[in-house]
């Protein structure tokens, strides 16, 4: 059966929303395979849609990360939040983000237990899941600002001792003036402006408790 490409045709005429089918996805994607292949390179998709690009690079990421770490469960677990910590979205349509973040997340918690069977830690995957809640944003790339007006932030999310993590937020806008300055189209990096706001180091299971806001 083929994919589906529109939810609606008034979607469609209001939104321009057409969704990027999986061959033409990859093909895409093959264009820079070393880089959906590095574990920690992070990818922004603006108009995200429901994920079909971010669902894709994540395979490939978790796919190296399974080859490299399956034997042990510290590692991968490190290593895969990594890669769902690299992972950025917008979209305008509610309902597009609620069924990204649902898809990525699914995607990751089969192929976690697939991986380790009866040693699942549910506390795991609670952080998997409000990472990409942090990540994956309702908002109109354009204008860099969310449906009531806010601007849009962006949490970069650093490993930087063992288990700490280190989280940062920035406006988006941010982001894009320093890419244009830089003439890079990284997201983060040593050039952008500080952050609003920095967070005391963490253990990566207690992200939830220690940066929610």
């Amino acid at each position: 059966m083929p994919e589906k490409q529109i939810k609606s045709k008034t979607r469609v005429r209001d939104k321009g929303e057409v969704f990027t089918n999986k061959r033409e996805v990859n093909a895409m994607l093959d264009l820079v395979k070393q880089e959906t292949e590095r574990i920690d390179s992070r990818f922004l998709e603006p108009a995200c849609g429901n994920g079909n690009f971010l669902i894709e690079i994540l395979k490939r990421k978790l796919d190296v990360v399974k080859s490299r770490y399956k034997k042990s469960q510290w590692e991968f677990e490190k290593n895969g939040l990594i890669a769902v910590m690299s992972a950025y979205g917008v979209d305008i349509m509610q309902d597009n983000v609620i069924e990204c973040v649902e898809r990525l997340y699914s995607y990751f918690k089969d192929f976690y237990k697939n991986c380790f069977k009866t040693k699942i830690k549910y506390d795991y995957l609670k952080i998997v899941k409000f990472v990409l809640t942090k990540n994956i944003l309702c908002g109109d790339a354009l204008s860099m600002k969310t449906g009531d007006g806010k601007p849009l932030v962006f949490v970069e999310w650093s490993f930087v001792k063992g288990n700490l993590v280190q989280r940062r937020d920035f406006k988006y806008e941010q982001l894009i003036s320093q890419d244009e300055k830089n003439s890079q189209q990284s997201i983060f990096g040593e050039f952008v402006d500080k952050p609003i706001k920095t967070y005391p180091l963490t253990h990566y299971l207690n992200l939830m408790e220690e940066t929610n806001d």
